[in-house]
């Protein structure tokens, strides 16, 4: 099976399973109506999508062909287990993503593009895919790099692109988890609950919570956030100068946001 419609087909099985949870145990009751909200959600990933394929001529897999093939990259140049160098390329990726999401909060121009995913005013597994076209390119390219300067093989660049992608939406799900199990997986991976409070208004709760699969790379760090000042059920989720419905909910309104001034909000000020 071609690697690419393997990623596509355990990301809608996901996507389908997630969807179902949240219908069946909801963590927090939605404001907005879900047929608008997906809708745009879920177009805008689709446009993404797309774009790469017509502007890009290869995709980070590709890319781990091309250098095994040429033997580019760190891992062609040293002598390891073949199970090393998947875990080793895994880890490596894992920890690019994390400080690329760190960097787009922090560089503006970065964040005004990063801004579309977080001016959702809900959560759920629909914002786990809500990304501006030009980050999901950017953050391509950023990846294929890496995977030519390490070298990574393969098997690890296919698995780590299935699980970025189902992780992803999982800690996006609006899903109620039972407390013991939260606390579990916060040692394994990212969970709903610890990613959630990433998408709070309270700046101070944006600026932490990272990671996307390694929960380790915020404890490192120092910007992991255990717990949202109003707690789970209290905290208002989004951005405090993007909340008009015609920037937070349509389609039209995203695809624009990068390139509109939005008066900043006070930093603890919330709706």
């Amino acid at each position: 099976m071609n690697p690419e419609n393997l990623r596509l087909y355990i990301s809608v099985g996901t996507l389908v399973i997630i969807i179902l949870w949240e219908l069946i145990s909801p963590k927090r009751k939605l404001t907005q109506l879900r047929r608008q909200r997906w809708t745009s959600n879920i177009a805008i990933i689709v446009i993404s999508t797309l774009l790469v394929r017509v502007l890009l001529p290869v995709i980070a897999i590709d890319v781990a062909f091309l250098a095994s093939e040429k033997q580019w990259g760190l891992l062609n140049q040293v002598e390891w287990s073949f199970w090393g160098e998947i875990i080793f390329a895994f880890v490596v990726l894992d920890f690019t993503i994390y400080w690329q999401h760190y960097f787009f909060h922090k560089v503006p121009l970065l964040w005004r593009l990063h801004r579309v995913h977080h001016s959702d005013v809900d959560f759920d597994v629909t914002t786990g895919n809500r990304f501006h076209p030009i980050e999901i390119l950017l953050s391509m390219g950023i990846k294929m790099g890496v995977v030519l300067l390490v070298g990574a093989p393969v098997l690890s660049v296919l698995f780590f692109e299935i699980v970025l992608n189902a992780v992803t939406l999982f800690n996006h799900g609006n899903i109620n988890l039972p407390k013991p199990v939260d606390k579990v997986l916060r040692y394994l991976i990212v969970p709903p609950d610890m990613h959630r409070i990433h998408h709070s208004t309270i700046q101070k709760e944006t600026d932490s919570n990272f990671s996307f699969n390694f929960p380790i790379w915020d404890h490192l760090f120092k910007t992991y956030c255990a717990e949202p000042k109003g707690g789970q059920a209290g905290m208002h989720i989004g951005l405090d100068d993007i909340r008009e419905p015609k920037y937070s909910l349509s389609l039209w309104g995203m695809l624009k946001t990068p390139f509109l001034d939005f008066p900043a909000p006070s930093k603890d000020k919330t709706p």
